[in-house]
């Protein structure tokens, strides 16, 4: 008898030991569709309209069927383009799958959960409907379908999804909006088993001191059974444990503890922490769920700013679709990850998800990487009705609250807010966060914040008045390439030196470009409609990108040149946050820059030093000091770039260390073998020097002919003209002057003067002078020249982007190349830098073209070249207008207006002052040196480029 006993504990105790060794219950998934847009899985399909409608066959999930080749494409302001009357393709997809569960999940919670659908959608298994038709298409939605399987045996799913929803509210909200529409099951659908008692989700609130507190939703709980939560740090270790034992039905239990001195979140440090939350009986663990949080704090203060963790924060932010051309708004995690790693490249801190809610992986990098997020309701300008609202709130805050990176619940867009749904976002939100209005409207603003969008320059200084905290949703709109960073310093300034300025949401980051399966794939905007971004449908870089790096830099340097008694010592202002710029690294660089005939471009490292920031408390200013060589002024250019603590570059800064006409030594040589010839007619002066010869009308007192004696003649020519003012020629006269041969044109009305120099080596210099008083878009002198003839520019100056008046910033010092391209920014075919526009701080720019190559080199400092036709903004009018002629020489360059700049041919100036004309008062003066042809300098290899680098610190 008691061996009997014994042998029967033995069993149990072993029993319970396998009990034990299994290990808690966990969440198991089984994809039925494919996790993303590259790993998709084959389901099959009919669409009722469209192309290859009416018929079954397979498509791709998750995927768009427009993208597939189904169905028809629209975009949703087609109500705009083809009337009020336009019937929208009320399309629906079919779909069937036929899939296996496992045996062993019977008697288990069995979900099945569609991340997103467009647009209604009913699903049926086995037959059987799953649950009530799903109307929303960005929302995650489940239905337990655990009484409707199969088990270890084959299940038929049937789903429809609607392309138009039978709730007008929704169409209004989702589709009637100016974005693409598309149709189908674009995210993952995925069955989820859980045993019979579990946690459905649960929501946080951890505080920046540490308190911690979590509703913990049950599924089938039992009394006395206990609520456990471990909090890990981000090595694994067990930092705190909250407990709460379940009494009777409770379907929600709040755990509370703390962990002392946490390390806190935030965009400049996203420390994260885990949540081990386990269902225990005794000692046994039920079930087992893991998920990340972070500490911070956050507040809106009244009539002063928005504050995270105790410390005022502004938004360098931008608004997000999700996008891909080829597959719409199926997306993929490498697809967010470059998004994020982008923004924090511009030196971006804050994303809004325009305007639903994005993937999951979107907002797990947002949380690691650091960046601030407004998670937005879908409601363009049209809101959702309480009935159809109030589940998608309760959808998205269920899937999204425990994400630290989320600081706003925004409750719709541009009027698309239905007020009764404010309160919803708490009932889920355990932190409460704050939630936003993001309008378009005066009158508007919601819990303290105004967030009107594409207020002016001078109607934001009177917003940063008060009463408000003013922090525009969209602003600076960039379609083609305006906006962006287009008056974006003026806008930044106003909005860092304000008390209620919390900075704002750029619109948008990139172009909306979807690839047409219905027109040979090419890639279309919809024209004005959709290039919005500062970059392109495949993340190309616009010029914008780099000025915004420059302008949110958190390291901000004002300093435009090097001062005459420079001594190494630079004014430097922390604009971040929460780092002090000692856990910065600054490099400083000094180099020389090749010739163009050197066969190579950017600069060629000399000497370098690397050393550690000021102490510099955030938002303080101060100065940084270089431990320069003596010889420093010896090299051309010297760089300076600054790493933050994770050692990404935030941005390089470059400065001249010679003058233009000192840069130019070695490479415009005067001297020649022989004499200048000179050839005059009654109407034309030919001045020969080497192997060049020019052609000068006497009535014009331009270019009409150039020859070259070993290449083709070079259609160069009809200049200098004037691209501002009044000038006609009075006289002509020509005389030797030194070795050299001088034709000199005196001019009535603003231009005073040009004088043609032709020296013996075929260098053909122009010194002329104007003046002018006034306000003036463009100021200087044009010349003409075939642009298919044109195959690509070399220059020394800054780039490879090109400038407006009121966007100079993100272009760096250093010899660029670029092949000819007719981009016009926001359209195919993307490619960048753009090779037409306005170039700045130009010391020489070489052309190469079909007839040959020619050179133009500058004296004097701050020229800007204009190469060919170009337009900044489409519409009725290309804007801005452009100065005569297709290769000018200016002194002064148009700034560049917004789509929503309020007649952005005239008003610019409502951008702020950069957005200001040209205030000129006086003259000008300035020489170009000419060689229209290979100057035999170009022969000589130099020897600068062969010493080495040499590091030291600072």
């Amino acid at each position: 008898m008691f061996l009997r006993r014994l042998l029967l504990l033995s069993f149990l105790l072993l029993d319970m030991a396998a009990a034990y060794a299994k290990g808690p219950d966990k969440r198991q998934v089984k994809y039925l569709s494919g996790t993303d847009n590259e790993n998709t899985v084959a389901w099959d399909f009919q669409v009722t309209g469209g192309r290859k409608s009416g018929n079954w066959t397979q498509i791709q999930v998750p995927s768009h069927w427009e993208q597939q080749g189904f169905g028809t494409y629209n975009y949703g302001r087609d109500y705009v383009t083809y009337g009020k009357n336009f019937r929208f393709a009320d399309e629906k997809g079919m779909y069937k799958h036929r899939f296996q569960v496992p045996a062993n999940w019977k008697g288990q919670d069995v979900y099945i959960v569609f991340e997103g659908s467009m647009t209604d959608t009913e699903v049926k298994v086995n037959g059987k409907p799953a649950g009530p038709i799903h109307q929303g298409a960005f929302y995650e939605f489940r239905y337990n379908i655990s009484d409707k399987l199969e088990y270890g045996k084959e299940n038929l799913l049937e789903v429809t999804v609607s392309k138009m929803s039978a709730a007008p509210s929704v169409n209004n909200a989702e589709r009637l909006a100016d974005y693409w529409i598309f149709g189908g099951i674009f995210r993952p659908v995925y069955l989820e088993a859980f045993p019979q008692e579990h946690i459905a989700f649960t929501a946080i609130d951890a505080k920046a001191n540490g308190a911690f507190s979590m509703n913990v939703h049950l599924k089938n709980p039992q009394a006395k059974h206990e609520v456990v939560a471990e909090i890990l740090d981000a090595k694994g270790k067990v930092v705190s444990t909250g407990k709460a034992t379940i009494a009777g039905a409770d379907t929600m239990v709040n755990l509370q503890t703390n962990v002392p001195n946490p390390l806190q979140w935030t965009a400049e440090t996203p420390n994260l922490y885990s949540v081990r939350t386990s269902i225990k009986a005794g000692r046994k663990t039920l079930y087992q769920t893991t998920g990340k949080f972070g500490f911070r704090t956050i507040e809106i203060r009244g009539g002063d700013g928005i504050y995270l963790n105790g410390t005022k924060i502004k938004m360098k932010g931008v608004n997000r679709h999700v996008w891909w051309p080829e597959t719409g708004r199926s997306v993929n995690a490498k697809i967010d990850l470059m998004d994020v790693k982008l923004m924090k490249e511009m030196n971006m801190n804050a994303v809004r998800c325009s305007h639903y809610p994005p993937d999951k992986s979107f907002l797990q990098l947002c949380d690691s990487l650091g960046l601030y997020v407004l998670d937005e309701l879908a409601g363009w300008q049209n809101a959702y009705s309480t009935e159809a609202g109030a589940p998608l709130v309760k959808e998205m805050t269920i899937r999204d609250a425990n994400h630290p990176s989320i600081i706003f619940w925004s409750n719709g867009n541009e009027g698309g807010h239905n007020k009764e749904l404010d309160d919803d976002y708490h009932f889920y939100d355990l932190s409460k966060r704050p939630v936003i209005h993001a309008h378009h409207r005066p009158g508007n603003e919601f819990n303290g914040i105004d967030c009107n969008h594409y207020e002016d320059y001078y109607s934001t200084k009177k917003l940063l008045e008060g009463p408000n905290i003013y922090m525009p949703t969209e602003f600076l709109h960039s379609q083609d390439d305006g906006g962006g960073g287009t008056s974006l310093a003026d806008f930044w300034e106003l909005h860092w030196n304000s008390k209620l300025g919390a900075g704002g949401f750029l619109w948008d980051l990139t172009d909306e470009g979807v690839v047409r399966t219905d027109q040979n794939g090419i890639i279309d905007v919809n024209r004005v409609n959709a290039p919005d971004g500062l970059m392109g449908p495949h993340r190309e870089k616009e010029g914008s990108f780099f000025a915004i790096k420059e302008i949110y830099s958190p390291v901000h340097i004002k300093l435009d040149k090097l001062p005459a008694d420079f001594n190494g010592v630079i004014p430097v202002e922390n604009r971040f946050h929460f780092t002090n710029l000692n856990q910065c690294t600054f490099q400083w660089q000094l180099a020389d820059y090749p010739k163009p005939g050197d066969n190579a471009t950017g600069y060629a490292i000399r000497k370098q030093g690397t050393g550690a920031g000021p102490a510099l408390a955030p938002v303080a200013k101060g100065n940084l000091k270089l431990t320069l060589p003596a010889d420093w002024k010896n090299y051309d250019v010297l760089l300076l770039s600054a790493f933050d603590p994770h050692q990404e570059l935030l941005y390089t800064w470059s400065w001249n260390t010679k003058n233009n006409e000192t840069l130019l030594d070695g490479l415009v040589a005067l001297k020649g073998k022989s004499s200048v010839e000179v050839t005059e007619t009654d109407s034309t002066i030919t001045l020969k020097g080497g192997e060049i010869g020019v052609k000068l009308n006497k009535k014009k007192g331009t270019i009409s002919e150039l020859t070259n004696t070993k290449s083709k003649n070079l259609s160069f020519g009809n200049g200098p003209v004037m691209v501002a003012g009044t000038s006609s020629v009075a006289s002509v006269k020509h005389y030797a002057d030194s070795d050299g041969h001088v034709v000199e044109v005196q001019y009535t009305g603003d231009m005073k003067y040009a004088k043609w120099k032709m020296h013996p080596s075929g260098w053909l210099s122009l010194e002329y002078a104007y003046s002018l008083n006034g306000d003036y878009q463009f100021t200087g002198i044009s010349f003409t020249y075939p642009e298919n003839f044109v195959i690509s520019a070399k220059w020394l100056g800054r780039g490879p982007y090109r400038v407006w008046k009121n966007r100079e910033q993100g272009v760096e010092l250093g010899v660029w190349e670029n092949a000819y391209n007719d981009t016009h920014t926001g359209s195919a075919p993307w490619i960048y830098p753009e090779f037409k526009g306005y170039f700045a701080d130009v010391t020489w720019m070489e052309f190469n073209t079909v007839e040959g190559k020619f050179l133009v080199a500058s004296k004097e400092d701050d020229l800007y070249v204009r190469r060919l036709d170009f337009y900044g903004l489409s519409g009725a009018k290309p804007h801005p207008t452009l100065p005569t002629g297709n290769i000018s020489f200016l002194d002064n360059i148009p700034p560049l207006g917004t789509k929503l700049a309020l007649n952005i041919s005239s008003n610019t100036r409502n951008l702020g002052p950069l957005g200001e004309m040209n205030k000129v008062n006086g003259p000008i003066k300035r020489t170009l040196y000419f060689y229209f042809g290979l100057p035999e300098a170009y022969d000589s290899a130099p020897e600068q480029f062969s010493r080495p680098v040499k590091d030291e610190l600072f």
